[in-house]
């Protein structure tokens, strides 16, 4: 197994890139080659505007069997080696490796890293790693292995919903209440006589579609002061890259030819990953969020997608509509 630093995403083939995330021990769309070359481009949205980016890639026979995403970059009093996408807007990050070249991987990526410069980094300090990712054990192990500390801690929930047919399927598994009050709010919308039409962006004005999005996210206090110029150029590029690699799930709910709600998404790996949203408080009292996921949800079970994923949060809607936890953590090892 052969080690190389890269300090650029143009060095290393998209698409060799992307084929090895399709046999990972996490596939997802915030570890793609276009998803992590736009999020380094405008640094998170302005998260790490001073940090050094560090490409460790991995070939057996010039064969890419694994990559480490990572910077370097001061956080928490220590010069520290985050994996690419921390913190704020990328849910899940991993390594990009094969399950079974995963204990080889982490023995030479550490090993590596353990020549380095000892003033280069101070602690490996990996975020949104799911839970179930065997990464953390093998890292964990290997820390060990070399007397280094390791500590690993639960850092967000992300709640998914679970999908298997179509929606009177989905409704079927909830709660009684629950059930109700999403047919209650479809109901108060659909049967009080106004207009009402829903859809999904074709992408064709992806531009002017993302500035309705931002209109109702500002809306919200807290959204509002997320949106720096930085993080809309940030969410722009994403949106951009997605929709090339055939991936971005936009979809919008008008009443009365206003525009009331509207949800950014990703369509990928056979599940829907809910990213950000926004409503017009306009029509709040009609619960246009409520019935843009319902239709989301609708649509994915009609299409055979296995899941809805919330993904970081623990907002009380997305439990309202059936949603259970799972969690990423946040996994931390200080070299010797």
């Amino acid at each position: 197994m052969e080690f190389s630093i890269h300090r650029d995403h143009s060095e290393i083939e998209a698409d060799q890139w992307n084929a090895l995330l399709g046999r990972s021990v996490l596939d997802v769309p915030f570890l793609r080659h276009e998803y992590q070359r736009t999020w380094w481009e405008h640094r998170g949205g302005g998260e790490w505007p001073d940090a050094e980016l560090l490409l460790i890639c991995a070939r057996r026979e010039e064969r890419l069997i694994g990559v480490a995403p990572l910077f370097a970059a001061e956080h928490d009093g220590r010069r520290a080696l985050l994996l690419a996408g921390s913190i704020e807007i990328s849910d899940y990050l991993d390594l990009i490796v094969a399950d079974a070249d995963l204990p080889d991987f982490v023995s030479g990526l550490c090993g590596l890293l353990a020549e380095r410069d000892p003033v280069s980094w101070r602690a490996l300090d990996w975020y949104n790693v799911p839970e179930s990712s065997p990464t953390l054990a093998v890292l964990r192990s290997e820390a060990g292995r070399r007397g280094w500390s390791y500590s690993q801690e639960v850092y967000r929930p992300t709640p998914y919903i679970p999908l298997s047919g179509d929606f009177d399927s989905y409704l079927a598994g909830l709660e009684k209440k629950k059930r109700h009050e999403i047919r209650r709010k479809m109901r108060r919308l659909y049967e009080g006589g106004r207009s009402v039409r829903w859809y999904v962006s074709d992408g064709q004005h992806l531009e002017a579609e993302m500035d309705r999005l931002f209109e109702l996210m500002a809306s919200d206090h807290e959204k509002a002061q997320f949106l720096t110029a930085e993080m809309r150029e940030q969410l722009r590029h994403v949106a951009d890259a997605a929709h090339l690699a055939g991936w971005l799930w936009l979809a919008f709910l008008e009443v009365d030819g206003q525009l009331a709600a509207a949800s950014l998404n990703f369509d990928f790996g056979n599940r829907l990953w809910g990213y950000n949203s926004g409503v017009n408080s306009e029509f709040r009292e009609l619960s246009p969020g409520w019935v843009l996921l319902s239709h989301i949800l609708q649509w994915a079970g009609e299409h055979g997608r296995d899941e809805f994923d919330f993904m970081r949060g623990d907002e009380d809607y997305k439990y309202r509509f059936g949603a259970i936890d799972r969690y990423v953590v946040r996994a931390t090892t200080l070299g010797a």
